[in-house]
């Protein structure tokens, strides 16, 4: 089993900026991938962006070029730093862990951005 701590969700400001942190523990693999989905009222889950362990990233579209995502494999730990933030932004974060098995969710943290 996987477990999933998500922290770094709140009320930002469109323009503004937030980080988002993920910690992982349990029964870890050193070759995953991690990273963040989100989910917007009425829509579907979408992915934003995922990391490799050896550091290969992807991101959607939409969030190129104004959020980085990185990873301490130290402390089996994601971050997402959001910058430049839209109300279109705003929904439900998600942080994933996967491996050979099935993945893993966190419990999701909220991300306002008021315009």
């Amino acid at each position: 089993q996987v477990q999933l701590m998500e922290s770094g969700g709140g009320v930002v400001q469109a323009g503004g900026s937030l980080r988002l942190s993920c910690a992982a523990s349990g029964n870890i693999f050193s070759i995953n991938t991690m990273g963040w989905y989100r989910q917007a009222p009425g829509k579907q889950r979408e992915l934003v962006a995922t990391i490799f362990s050896q550091s290969t990233t992807n991101y959607a579209d939409s969030v190129k070029g104004r959020f980085t995502i990185s990873r301490d494999n130290a402390k089996n730990t994601v971050y997402l730093q959001m910058s430049s933030l839209k109300p279109e932004d705003t929904a439900v974060y998600y942080c994933h862990y996967r491996d050979w098995r099935p993945a893993y969710w966190g419990q999701g943290t909220q991300v306002t951005v008021s315009s």
